[in-house]
């Protein structure tokens, strides 16, 4: 698959309503979608495996969205392979006391992935750049009221590149993902919460709050994407309303990235393979 297509490129001019929510590629039915995401899935524990056991490189993975564009089932059905021990999952809620008397990135350094892990932010440090641009919480976040101008955004948007070039420099590859759902789609899916008794626990009446907000995010998403997808660190904006096509389309840029890092075992020196020898032959005589 080409993935190009839905990579946003450092500097673009992109806008959001331009890209199709519903858009499915060549690809005519579910089934088939699937049978190409259990191949993904399947490679991508392969090559998780190899990162491991190499330990040099970590893996970063982002998603953002709106309510109900799939967060959670792509975390799940994408994941569903990968080694439990080597990966580590970080859902981002409401800022605690603790993490509002630190900096916003602080809460996101300490859950960052290891060398040969792989970490999943669930929400991420985005959030301070969306939800709190979106309802004005900076007040919220005892920041000193000098460094509060009106190019705090642009600041942000800096620091977040900043950030992120700082740990691809150190060996933190990351991928970014928006699921670009429709409005129709997420009424649709809100809809189907509130009439299955098993999907009640689902739904939250701030959930149709936030919806009231939906240009808002929209336009703060758009720029946000817009100022910080760079090479290094690129956003893939996905379209969702379609949930299989949004899941294999993920996995298909997970394993082509990790691919491309030409991950290999550790090499043992002669050494070390004449211990091998020396080792099975103990066993052997036993």
């Amino acid at each position: 698959m080409d993935i190009t297509k839905f990579k946003i490129e450092a500097d673009s001019h992109f806008k959001l309503s331009d890209i199709k929510t519903d858009y499915s590629g060549k690809f005519e039915s579910k089934e088939e979608a699937e049978k190409s995401l259990a191949d993904n899935i399947a490679r991508m524990a392969e090559l998780q495996t190899t990162l491991y056991a190499q330990g040099k490189y970590s893996i970063l993975i982002i998603f953002q969205a709106m309510d109900t564009a799939g967060k959670d089932g792509a975390i799940k059905h994408v994941m569903t392979g990968l080694n439990p021990q080597s990966t580590i999952v970080h859902s981002f809620k409401q800022p605690s006391a603790e993490e509002l008397s630190h900096d916003y990135l602080w809460r996101a350094n300490k859950n960052l992935p290891q060398r040969g892990h792989m970490g999943i932010f669930n929400r991420s440090y985005y959030e301070e750049v969306l939800v709190v641009k979106v309802h004005n919480l900076l007040k919220s976040e005892q920041i000193p009221k000098e460094l509060i101008t009106d190019d705090i955004w642009k600041d942000r948007y800096r620091q977040i590149r900043d950030y992120e070039r700082y740990l691809y420099e150190n060996g933190t590859i990351i991928l970014k993902f928006f699921l670009h759902i429709s409005k129709e789609e997420q009424k649709r899916r809100f809809l189907a919460r509130i009439d299955d008794k098993f999907k009640n626990w689902k739904f939250s009446t701030g959930d149709i709050t936030e919806r009231e907000y939906w240009s808002d995010y929209q336009k703060c998403y758009q720029e946000a994407i817009r100022e910080t997808s760079e090479k290094h660190a690129p956003w893939f904006v996905i379209p969702a309303d379609k949930k299989w096509f949004s899941r294999l389309v993920i996995s298909e840029a997970i394993v082509q990235t990790m691919e491309k890092l030409k991950l290999d075992y550790p090499k043992i020196s002669n050494e070390q393979k004449q211990t091998l020898i020396d080792c099975k032959k103990k066993l052997l005589e036993e």
